[in-house]
């Protein structure tokens, strides 16, 4: 199978429901946009803690689930989509990573360890991700669930930058105004 197919080379692109539609749609720049989010966490791992990878190898599992969803304007009951289920289990793991770091007090500048770095650079585009959802939304109908899992997901992905700068010995920076 050739990686190529020419299809797209009139800046139109296939839908999963296989309606043709432009690559600056409305839906591909949702779905783009998490597909970015998606290649930043995998930038990340190993980041060297077991219990981090893991949970950082089911949010690719997820986010991947959300480019399929996002990708199909008629999902059938079959079809792959993100369920209330899987923002539960972000908000799980935020609360158990969360009883291991110091109390927020503060707004933090999006720095650390290598592997902190990154998750806050996949935090913020996760969050561009969100907006261009909620735009897809207002638009069309989709499983709303997605909005919800993807603002838990930057939250959750701020968290792991955290934790894993404070076991990395990187100490938070704040903002001076």
């Amino acid at each position: 199978m050739s990686i190529y197919t020419g299809r797209g080379d009139d800046g139109e692109t296939d839908l999963r429901d296989m309606s043709r539609v432009s690559k600056t749609d409305t839906r591909i720049e949702a779905y783009g946009t998490v597909d970015e989010a998606n290649a930043l966490v995998g930038t990340v791992r190993p980041t060297g803690y077991d219990d981090v990878d893991e949970r950082l190898a089911t949010i690719q599992n997820h986010l991947h689930v959300v480019q399929a969803d996002l990708a199909d304007p008629d999902s059938g009951p079959d079809d792959p989509e993100i369920e209330q289920t899987h923002v539960e289990r972000l908000e799980t793991w935020i609360d158990e990573m969360d009883a291991e770091l110091e109390p927020l007090t503060d707004f933090v500048l999006p720095t650390g360890s290598q592997s902190g770095a990154r998750l806050h650079h996949a935090r913020s585009v996760t969050r561009r991700a969100e907006r261009r959802t909620v735009a897809l939304a207002r638009e069309e109908s989709i499983n709303e669930t997605t909005v919800t899992y993807l603002n838990r997901l930057s939250d959750a992905l701020f968290t792991v930058a955290r934790l894993v700068n404070q076991r990395d010995g990187e100490p938070e920076e704040n903002p001076t105004y």
